[in-house]
C-alpha cells in the first residue's frame, strides 16, 4: 500500500496533506525519515509513525450509534442519514448493518467490513435482535404463543419464531409495553409482525444485537468505537 493511501485512510490527513508532511520530515517508517509520499509499505508489519505518534494499522472499524429517530439507516438520501451524524470516520466507507426505520431508535452498527454485516444479518447465523416496543393493544400470552410459532405478513411471508416477553399492560388505556427478540430483519418487520395480530407499534428502539447491549451511557445521537471484545459479543 502507497504511503500516502494509508496516511489518508488513517484519518492524518489527504494525500497534500502527507506531501506536505513528508517535506518537514516527520515521518518515520521502520525507524527511516520517509522522503517520498507515495512509498510502498506493508501496513500490517511496518511501522509507521507521524511526529513521534505510532499510526495502527486499523482496516476495519465498528461503531455503535444510539440511532435518534427521524435519520434515515442508508449511507446517502435526500433526508440526513446515519453516516451524516458520525464524525471522524470519513475515511472509511462506512455503512449501516442493517437497517432502523427511520421513526425508530436505538443500537445500529455502522462498519466497513461486509463480511461482519453478513454474518450479523444472515437469518442463518441466527444472531438476536432485541427491541424494546410500546404497543396500541393489549399483548397477552396468547400473542407471545402466536409469535413462538411466527406470524404471517401482509404480504404472505410467515416470519421466523419471535421470543415476545410482555413489560407492562395498561388495561385502561389499552396499551402494552414489550421485549421482542428477532433474528430477520425483513423491511418494517417489528411492525408488520404486531399488524399481524391487530396490534400497532407507537414506539421502537432496538437495544441489543446478538449480546451487545446498547450503551447505556450513550445519549440519542452519539456514539462510539467498539472494542474488539464487544464486536465479539454481537456474533452472539
Amino acid at each position: 500500500m502507497r504511503l500516502d493511501k494509508f496516511l489518508s485512510h488513517h484519518g492524518v490527513g489527504s494525500r497534500k496533506d502527507v506531501k506536505a508532511l513528508v517535506k518537514k520530515k516527520v515521518i518515520t517508517v521502520n525507524g527511516n525519515t520517509v522522503t517520498k509520499a507515495d512509498m510502498k509499505l506493508n501496513p500490517e508489519t511496518d511501522t509507521v509513525m507521524v511526529q513521534d505518534e505510532v499510526i495502527h494499522f486499523e482496516p476495519y472499524v465498528y461503531i455503535m450509534l444510539n440511532k435518534p429517530a427521524g435519520v434515515v439507516s442508508s449511507t446517502q438520501d435526500k433526508d440526513r442519514t446515519v453516516i451524516d451524524i458520525v464524525s471522524g470516520f470519513e475515511h472509511y466507507d462506512l455503512h449501516p448493518v442493517g437497517r432502523l426505520d427511520k421513526d425508530t431508535e436505538g443500537l445500529l452498527i455502522l462498519t466497513n467490513d461486509g463480511q461482519f454485516t453478513h454474518d450479523v444479518l444472515s437469518p442463518k447465523k441466527h444472531v438476536n435482535k432485541t427491541y424494546f416496543a410500546k404497543i396500541d393493544g393489549i399483548v397477552s400470552d396468547e400473542t407471545v404463543k402466536q409469535f413462538q410459532h411466527g406470524v404471517t405478513l401482509d404480504d404472505g411471508y410467515h416470519t421466523m419464531p419471535g421470543l415476545l416477553t410482555i413489560m407492562n399492560v395498561n388495561s385502561a388505556e389499552q396499551t402494552s409495553e414489550v421485549e421482542l427478540i428477532i433474528q430477520e430483519g425483513k423491511f418494517h418487520q417489528v411492525k408488520r409482525m404486531f399488524e399481524a395480530v391487530g396490534m400497532k407499534v407507537t414506539y421502537l428502539k432496538r437495544i441489543k444485537m446478538g449480546n451487545l447491549a446498547l450503551d447505556a451511557t450513550l445519549s440519542t445521537g452519539d456514539y462510539k468505537k467498539l472494542s474488539p471484545e464487544e464486536i465479539k459479543c454481537v456474533r452472539n
